[in-house]
């Protein structure tokens, strides 16, 4: 079968759903790989590139006449009147906020496999393109919000003063809002954020953000790895919530969406005016109607009180090459799937979750929405323990106890009596050691235990000291030979296990 890479016809689209390097990828599973002239030409991915890679480099109708045609963005009704009927379309449809769309290409006899329809499931990770382009968006988010702001990200402390470091807030903890913490973070920046689900706040935290919780009695979770609309009292919570972080913070981010609604409002005309001037706002769904008041998609609009508010819907396009990249990744991936034979044959199993959720359209009927694939993140409840009949033991009298001591102390009395004298300071000094290491060792987390008890392990060198010494002796008795030995053995170990798990512990922490 022959894939089709036809150029983006959106003008300021610059992505490229076929890299170089992923035509190899796909010809090795069997296709014929027919690319658009000139269609990688704004991400720097030249004709000559895919040429050498085996591609062919064809027109625009040879391009849409291909078995199956992969493209970033839906395609326009003249791109469609190119493809043959019965041919796979591979794209972004939007499929819950197109239904007049699915019917025209279901009228057309063709298979429609929707891109941002992935569900959100492990084994399906490496076709989500959601993701892909939400972690170089939230990054890009941050460069855009750095660009117009008009001070340092980080801290600076220089001869003329003293430069206090950004305050960022993000909204959403999602895959763009996280890679938006991080370039923060990264930056300099002192990083807030939120989340309507609970369970993120440990991301947050481990991304080097303070999470802001918004305290409401009751349970914001997802089913299916997406956003949900919350409820009214959660809303109301999370008003007085936004209204104090936007009086503080130089840069807000919101990456709030929902699938097939609206983006819900959180930033009201109010706080946007309670920002300092030179403030900035980045509205990650500003295409879908906009997080914050006074957003318009693809533009920027400064306020009265000279707050920026960002509403480009091209983050991810404005680092082509890597989102073309990730992008033609996925469609591999996704072949790769379709192809278990690595025949060229494009076979879709629609027992398959995964593709079932995928195919908008199949041959020429509308298949959507798909059956819900249940991918809830709200943590199991913990089984319950099994009660297990306990038999009640005796308490041994005291009386026993102390005579069992006293039976202890003339024991040793006795051994100390008819043994040289140097016994009596070894024995010390053994009762000490022991003492001293429990307590030592006792009050230290488990979790350390590995990283800095291996080299103390070290000490075991003392005890192959103190055999080689018993063996060095002109007459050894075979007690002292076995136990001698038996200790050089298991001292060793120790030593060599310890040097060898603290080199394992020292590779994580060095840069490659």
């Amino acid at each position: 079968m022959r894939i089709g890479f036809p150029m983006e016809s959106a003008p300021a689209e610059s992505r490229v759903a076929a890299t170089p390097k992923t035509v190899g990828q796909l010809i090795k599973l069997g296709y014929e790989v027919v690319v658009e002239e000139g269609a990688g030409a704004k991400a720097s991915y030249p004709d000559s590139q895919y040429a050498e890679q085996g591609a062919d480099i064809v027109g625009r109708a040879v391009a849409w006449a291909a078995d199956v045609v992969c493209k970033i963005n839906t395609p326009i009704p003249a791109e469609l009147d190119a493809m043959r009927e019965g041919a796979t379309l591979v794209a972004m449809v939007e499929a819950p906020r197109s239904p007049d769309m699915l019917d025209d290409l279901a009228k057309r006899g063709l298979t429609v496999l929707a891109m941002d329809s992935v569900p959100r499931i492990s084994r399906a990770q490496s076709l989500d393109v959601l993701s892909s382009m939400a972690n170089i968006g939230g990054y890009r988010a941050v460069i855009e919000a750095a660009h117009e702001f008009g001070s340092f990200f980080t801290g600076q402390v220089t001869a003329a003063g003293k430069v206090p470091p950004a305050r960022v807030f993000v909204s959403g903890a999602g895959v763009a809002g996280l890679a938006a913490i991080g370039t923060a973070n990264s930056l300099g920046a002192v990083v807030h954020a939120t989340d309507i689900r609970p369970e993120v706040a440990e991301q947050v935290e481990s991304m080097g953000a303070s999470f802001v919780a918004v305290t409401v009695d009751e349970e914001q979770t997802s089913a299916d790895g997406y956003a949900k609309e919350a409820s009214a009292a959660y809303a109301s919570a999370a008003e007085v919530m936004y209204a104090e972080q936007a009086k503080v913070s130089d840069i807000i981010i919101t990456t709030a969406l929902i699938p097939g609604k609206p983006a819900p409002r959180l930033i009201t005309e109010d706080m946007v005016a309670s920002m300092k001037p030179g403030s900035v706002i980045v509205d990650m769904a500003a295409g879908s109607g906009g997080n914050v008041a006074g957003s318009v998609a693809d533009k920027m609009v400064i306020t009265t009180g000279g707050v920026k508010i960002i509403g480009y819907t091209d983050l991810a396009g404005r680092l082509p090459t890597q989102a073309s990249q990730l992008y033609a990744t996925n469609i591999v991936n996704l072949m790769k799937l379709l192809t278990p034979e690595k025949d060229g044959v494009l076979t879709l199993d629609m027992s398959d979750v995964v593709q079932r959720a995928m195919t908008v359209v199949g041959d020429g009927e509308v298949m959507w929405p798909p059956p819900q694939v249940a991918v809830s993140a709200t943590p199991a409840a913990p089984a319950q323990a099994p009660v297990v009949a306990t038999k009640e033991t005796k308490k041994r009298s005291p009386m026993v106890t102390w005579a069992m001591m006293g039976l202890c102390v003339l024991a040793l009395l006795a051994v100390f009596w008819k043994s040289p004298p140097d016994l009596l300071g070894h024995f010390m000094v053994f009762m000490l050691s022991v003492v001293i290491g429990y307590y030592v060792i006792g009050n230290v987390n488990h979790s350390l235990h590995t990283p800095l008890m291996s080299v103390t392990n070290a000490i075991s060198g003392i005890i192959i000291v103190g055999a080689l010494i018993g063996l060095s002796a002109t007459t050894v008795p075979m007690v002292v030979a076995i136990l001698s030995i038996t200790g050089i053995l298991l001292a060793s170990i120790n030593i060599f296990g310890g040097f060898l798990v603290t080199q394992r512990m020292l590779k994580m922490f060095r840069k490659a």
